[in-house]
C-alpha cells in the first residue's frame, strides 16, 4: 500500500484494468511475413526449415514467455518513482501541502483529458455510478492532501510506514460496509499495525516526555502522524468505493473525478487558509513539476506490474517504498531514524505482507 498515493495518488491502480497484456499489433502477420522474406514460419525450425523438426516450437515459445521477474522489477520501479516523489514533495517546504496537490491534479488532468477523449468514455460515468464517482473524488484527494502535508510535518520514513496501514483499514470497511469476511488473521494484522503505528507515534503517556523529545518538535511530529493515518483511512475508504464501483466505471474516469474534484477541493482550501502563492525558487517549481512526473510514473509502473503478475507479489515488492524512504531520509536530510521508528516499520511492513501473503494464497486455492 501507498503512499497511495494510495489514493490515486496513494494510488493504487483501480479494478477495469486487464489482467493480462494484449497481443502485440500485427502479431497475427508475423508467419506471413516470414514466408514473403523466405524465412522459416513459427512452425518450421530456423536451422532446418523442417515444420516436423520441435526446435522451431522450443523457439517461439521462448520467445512469447514472459521475461521472469518482469512485474516484480516494474513493481520495484514504482516504488522507487513513488519515493522519489514524496522526497521532493519533503523538500519544497516553501509551498504548502494543499497547493502542491492543486499542482498535480492540474498536471495529472492534462493527461488524463486526451485518454478520455481517445477511449470515448465520456466525462460524466454511468448514471448510477455518479455518487460513488464524487465520494471517490472527494476522499482519494482529501487522501492525497494529508499525505503530502505528513510528509512535509514529520519525518519520511515514519509518513511512508504509517501510510501502508491503509490495507488494514480497507479490510475493516470492507467487512462493514461490503460484507466481506473478516477474519482472526485480518485481526491479528490489525494489532500489528496499531501496534507499529503506536511505535512510530510515542505518545508520552507511554513513553514519557523524554522519548516524545521537545515539545514543539513534537507536536510538529504529532500532527503529521495524525495526517498520515486520517491519509491511510481515507485511501482505504477510497478502496472501498472502488471495489463497489468494480469493472463499471473506466479507470481513467475515475481517475478524472479525482484529479478535478481535487483540485475544486484545494482552491477552496487555498482561498479559506489564505495559503497561495507561486513558488518564488525555481528550485521549488521543477521540484513541483517532477512531483507530477513521477508519481504518474509510478502509477503507470504500478498498473504494468498487476497486468502481469499476481497481486500478491506485487503487493509484497511495494513495501520497498519503506526501504527507499529509509534511505532517502538518511541521505538527503541526514536524519537517522529512531529505534522506535524501526520497530513500528516492521510491525507495520509485517502486517502488510503477511496480509498479501493470505491473500495470495487464497486466490491461488
Amino acid at each position: 500500500m501507498r503512499p497511495v498515493d494510495s489514493a490515486g495518488a496513494a494510488e493504487v491502480p483501480e479494478p477495469g484494468l486487464p489482467l493480462t497484456d494484449d497481443a502485440p499489433q500485427g502479431a497475427s502477420e508475423e508467419p506471413a511475413a516470414a514466408e514473403a522474406a523466405g524465412t522459416p514460419g513459427p512452425c518450421r525450425c530456423w536451422v532446418c526449415g523442417n515444420s516436423l523438426c520441435g526446435s522451431g516450437a522450443s523457439q517461439e515459445a521462448k520467445k512469447k514467455a514472459r521475461c521472469p521477474g518482469l512485474g516484480l522489477f516494474y513493481t520495484l520501479l514504482s516504488a522507487f518513482l513513488f519515493s522519489v516523489g514524496s522526497l521532493f514533495v519533503k523538500k519544497v517546504q516553501d509551498v504548502h501541502a494543499v497547493e502542491i496537490s492543486a499542482f498535480r491534479c492540474v498536471f495529472q488532468m492534462l493527461v488524463v483529458i486526451p485518454c478520455l477523449i481517445y477511449r470515448k468514455t465520456g466525462f460524466i460515468g454511468p448514471k448510477g455510478q455518479r455518487i460513488f464517482l464524487l465520494l471517490r473524488g472527494v476522499l482519494g484527494s482529501t487522501a492525497m492532501i494529508l499525505l503530502y502535508y505528513a510528509f512535509q510535518a514529520t519525518s519520511l520514513a515514519d509518513a511512508t510506514v504509517i501510510t501502508f496501514s491503509s490495507p488494514v483499514f480497507t479490510s475493516i470497511f470492507a467487512w462493514i460496509f461490503l460484507k466481506e469476511k473478516y477474519s482472526p488473521w485480518d485481526a491479528l494484522f490489525t494489532a500489528f499495525t496499531i501496534t507499529g503505528v503506536i511505535l512510530i507515534v510515542r505518545p508520552p503517556f507511554l513513553f514519557g516526555a523524554s522519548a516524545a523529545g521537545t515539545d514543539e518538535s513534537y507536536s510538529v511530529h504529532l500532527k503529521g502522524t495524525f495526517a498520515a493515518v486520517a491519509h491511510a483511512v481515507f485511501a482505504a475508504v477510497t478502496m472501498v468505493i472502488i471495489r463497489k464501483m468494480g469493472k463499471s466505471v473506466d479507470y481513467f474516469l475515475s481517475i478524472w473525478y479525482y484529479v478535478v474534484l481535487g483540485l475544486l477541493e484545494s482552491v477552496i482550501v487555498l482561498f479559506i487558509i489564505g495559503e497561495w502563492s507561486l513558488p518564488y525558487c525555481g528550485l521549488d517549481r521543477l521540484f513541483l513539476i517532477l512531483i507530477g512526473l513521477f508519481g504518474l510514473g509510478g502509477q503507470v509502473f504500478l498498473t504494468k506490474a498487476l497486468q502481469i503478475e499476481k497481486a500478491g507479489p506485487v503487493a509484497i515488492m511495494r513495501t520497498m517504498d519503506v526501504v527507499f524512504a529509509f534511505i532517502f531520509q538518511i541521505i538527503f536530510f541526514n536524519d537517522m531514524p529512531t529505534w522506535w521508528t524501526v520497530g513500528g516499520a516492521l510491525c507495520v511492513v509485517a502486517s502488510s505482507t503477511g496480509a498479501a501473503i493470505r491473500k495470495w494464497c487464497q486466490s491461488s486455492k
